[in-house]
């Protein structure tokens, strides 16, 4: 079983900046994919950005390209999502996941989820 913990979020400005964490309670973290998925309020959860378990290969959706990075220290057992220039749509609850498929922007390829963490950008 593995655990994961979502941190970082909170409000912030339009344009302004946040980085999430996701930590992981397993050791053998270093052979899951990660991947983080976001929900607004009324809306379905939707992908947001994956990195495979080595940290060589990752995967954005279109509308994060160019201002979210995803990235990863396996000996902290950690993943990071550094948003910048964020705006209003970004608002939502964001969640990481970790599987051992390979780096998947569909959540069913996923095995473990965390809480999720609140992220509101104020306009």
């Amino acid at each position: 079983q593995v655990q994961l913990v979502e941190s970082g979020g909170g409000l912030v400005q339009a344009g302004g900046s946040l980085r999430l964490s996701c930590a992981a309670s397993t050791r053998t973290f270093s052979t899951y994919a990660v991947g983080w998925f976001r929900q607004a309020p009324g809306r379905e959860r939707e992908f947001v950005t994956a990195i495979s378990w080595s940290g060589g290969s990752t995967y954005y959706a279109d509308s994060v390209k160019g201002r979210f990075t995803i990235s990863r220290d396996n000996a902290k057992n950690t993943v990071y999502l550094q948003m910048n220039s964020l705006k209003p749509e970004d608002t939502a609850a964001y969640y990481c996941a970790a599987g051992l498929r390979g780096r998947s922007a569909t959540m069913g390829e996923y095995d473990y989820w965390g809480q999720g963490t609140q992220v509101t950008v104020s306009s």
